[in-house]
């Protein structure tokens, strides 16, 4: 794969940033790669919101805790809880969802 040619202007598209991110993201090709690909691209605290978050998404896929379960086991906030509960059950991104399922295939 190849990159495409940068254009200053570009920076100025969301959806181009978004777009180019989403390809960048696609290229490690395992854990190891993407941990070191996050730690360039993300502040430590970054990282770990976003792990987080996954946990959260897991955990209300997962068991039957509630949002306050889940913060005094986790420490997140309920605030961020009650959004990854709203996009893994409300929203059609389906992020989360398609990711979980495609997780479990690949365990089951």
């Amino acid at each position: 794969m190849s990159l495409p040619p940068l254009e200053a202007a570009s920076s100025r598209d969301a959806d181009t940033l978004v777009s180019d991110l989403c390809e960048a993201l696609l290229a490690p090709s395992n854990a190891t790669e993407m941990a070191n690909l996050l730690a360039d691209l993300c502040t430590p605290a970054e990282v770990r919101t976003l792990a987080e978050r996954w946990l959260v998404a897991r955990l209300l896929d997962s068991t039957d805790l509630s949002y306050r379960d889940i913060h005094d086991a986790t420490g997140v906030s309920t605030t961020t809880i009650v959004r990854v509960a709203r996009f893994l059950k409300q929203e059609n991104n389906l992020g989360y969802r398609r990711t979980l399922d495609a997780l479990g295939a690949a365990r089951a």
